[in-house]
């Protein structure tokens, strides 16, 4: 609560209160906690590159990353209450939120890579971003983050059974135990700042994350084994306010959403050449790769996704994913 008194504090004085307005121009503000060298924040810098060259300069972005303005969670409780106009959280995150969201961490619903974007783009993901509304948060697109597979110190993990009594760690997320749990794992929630030293010691077998984290984490010069089973693919989300939203006039609507697909265009060639980079560093460092048939893990973990399909904010959600090639 301290902190959260402190950020407002802070706002206030640099004059954010949503989207203000300087006789005819309105500045948008933008939080995110990433680095600015990091694939999302390249593609905010083009989101107001584009935004002002399409608005002539009325219409601009100034971005505030490295959690400047504080950690996700309070970055959208910000957007709620006006304080903020823009945010980058993770799906994971907003699922605290919007419970719809929790439909990325159910494990092997995605085929590949297309088949996830064509669900993030396609009318599942504008479900899912229209779904905050109510909360006072609109989402605006998906960034790529990745899938998440996983990584071990002793063998690759080409079927159900390579998981087997192995020690994996996760995070503090009940699917993602209850997932470990059906292949017959032992999961092991432990802080992602704690885990090479857990790996080192044998404290855990292997933990999944996507490439770009297995490989600038360092993991790789512990665990020497990735297994690309990509059993959940959980998105970045740019969310706005609805207060910003209801600011803005029909022609600024439109360049923000054009602007938008610009951001995610670029955002999405940048992490996938940054996922091609790290995989081709990780197997230079000496780690074998594979690529498992996800049939065996979908039939192994069939049970949970079928109990999932009987919520009723999800059951749809996940059968249209399921029905997509």
């Amino acid at each position: 609560m301290k902190k959260s008194r402190i950020i407002l504090f802070i706002l206030a004085l640099i004059g954010l209160a949503g989207c203000t307005s300087t006789d005819e121009i309105k500045i948008l503000r933008l939080a995110h906690g990433l680095d600015t060298s990091h694939p999302v924040h390249k593609a905010m810098e083009r989101l107001g590159e584009s935004l002002k060259e399409r608005s002539g300069g009325t219409l601009n972005v100034r971005i505030y990353p490295n959690g400047q303005l504080g950690g996700e969670r309070e970055s959208i409780e910000l957007l709620q209450i006006g304080s903020l106009d823009v945010a980058k959280v993770s799906a994971g995150v907003l699922e605290n939120f919007i419970p719809e969201y929790k439909v990325f961490s159910v494990p092997y619903l995605f085929n590949d890579k297309a088949h996830t974007h064509e669900v993030y783009d396609g009318q599942v993901g504008k479900t899912i971003l229209d779904k905050g509304e109510q909360f006072n948060l609109k989402g605006l697109t998906f960034y790529d983050a990745g899938s998440r597979s996983f990584y071990t110190k002793s063998a690759l993990i080409n079927s159900p059974d390579d998981v087997v009594d192995k020690k994996i760690r996760v995070m503090k997320s009940n699917m993602s135990i209850n997932m470990i749990n059906d292949l017959g794992g032992a999961p092991t929630p432990i802080s992602f700042g704690e885990l090479y030293t857990a790996l080192q010691q044998g404290v855990v077998d292997g933990a999944e994350n996507n490439i770009p984290s297995f490989y600038t984490s360092k993991h790789f010069e512990v665990c020497k084994y990735l297994s690309l089973d990509e059993h959940t693919s959980v998105p970045d989300v740019l969310v706005i306010g609805t207060g910003t939203l209801s600011r803005l006039n029909e022609k600024e609507l439109q360049w923000l959403e054009a602007a938008v697909q610009d951001s995610k265009i670029l955002q999405r060639k940048l992490w996938d050449d940054s996922e091609k980079e790290c995989l081709a560093l990780a197997k230079e460092s000496g780690v074998q790769v594979a690529y498992p048939d996800k049939k065996p893990f979908q039939e192994a973990t069939k049970g949970l996704v079928e109990e999932y399909k009987k919520d009723p904010l999800l059951g749809d959600l996940i059968r249209s994913i399921q029905k997509q090639p």
